[in-house]
């Protein structure tokens, strides 16, 4: 798991429409991107509206995917929480369920001191037999992990890397001292890919591979194996699009967009809401300029 290299989904969680999940359906989509070549699939991340979710919901999602996958590719679940104790036993109940990496979110609402924040993600790592990956996105939970806690938890032999979703280059620039083979950076934020590919990251856990699979696996790939203006052309192509996805909260935009495209999101799960008539029409529009199919008649 440490190698891995790539395009990351960052999936969706299909609900029906009395708001149960769509376990036939999370089957479906993940057997989609295995076909358009995702290279792994983050389950209960963000993007699938695990804040709404029950524990209960959760191992059941798990369980699920990592049954259906059966190691086809790797599978990473989001066992973040901002309840250290919470974290560490969602990271030891998905390793032993079998998930490849887990992803360990800073806390949320409660915040900490430094010190209180480099406990926070060593709980976890040291209690789980799955290597974690540190998760930094500042605009959900209105704080940073600092270049210093990233690069005392970078040397832990159970800390795989960091998904660096602050969008701040000048950040990514300085944890980007700490990677190693031991240690890597996962871009968190899909209109700056190819610019984290360029100092060190190893791919992309990506809303916008959702709808895109196989663009954004080729962009990763174009980038590491040394096609680099393929792939920038490719990140500058499709700029509007990921710009798109995210003019309402994420995931509101990608699972209207998979709906107008027939992939069957489903429902969301309040306080999640869907689009304003104005923003889907814009994002309809957009996508269409893209070159993606879109149903009108799409409930």
């Amino acid at each position: 798991m440490k190698k891995i290299t790539g395009s990351i989904v960052a999936l969706v969680t299909p609900f029906n429409k009395d708001g149960s999940a769509d376990y036939g359906r999370l089957k479906e989509l993940a057997d989609w991107h295995i076909e358009n070549k995702t290279d792994a699939i983050l389950v209960l991340g963000t993007t699938g509206e695990t804040a709404s979710t029950s524990l209960e919901e959760d191992i059941k999602t798990m369980e699920c995917v990592l049954q259906h996958v059966n190691g086809r590719i790797p599978v990473i679940a989001g066992s973040g929480s901002n309840s250290s104790e919470m974290q560490k036993h969602k990271s030891v109940i998905y390793s032993q369920m079998g998930a490849d990496a887990l992803l360990c979110i800073s806390p949320y609402y409660v915040k900490t001191n430094e010190e209180g924040m480099y406990r926070h993600f060593m709980m976890s790592a040291d209690a789980a037999s799955s290597p974690i990956i540190l998760y930094n996105v500042p605009g959900r939970t209105g704080c940073k992990i600092s270049p210093e806690v990233v690069r005392r938890l970078s040397t832990h032999p159970n800390v795989m890397g960091i998904k660096e979703a602050s969008g701040d280059m000048s950040y990514a620039m300085k944890i980007a001292r700490y990677l190693s083979d031991d240690f890597v950076m996962y871009c968190g934020n899909d209109d700056i890919t190819v610019p984290l590919l360029s100092v060190g990251a190893s791919g992309v856990i990506s809303v916008w591979a959702n709808i895109m699979p196989r663009e954004v696996h080729d962009m990763v790939t174009d980038y590491l194996e040394g096609r680099h203006e393929k792939a920038i052309q490719t990140q500058l192509r499709y700029l509007d699009l990921i710009n798109a996805l995210f003019m309402e909260v994420n995931p509101i935009p990608v699972k209207e967009a998979m709906n107008l495209m027939g992939l069957k999101a489903g429902a969301f799960r309040m306080p999640m809401y869907p689009m304003a008539p104005e923003n889907r029409a814009k994002l309809a529009k957009i996508m269409r300029e893209a070159g993606l199919p879109v149903q009108e008649d799409v409930e």
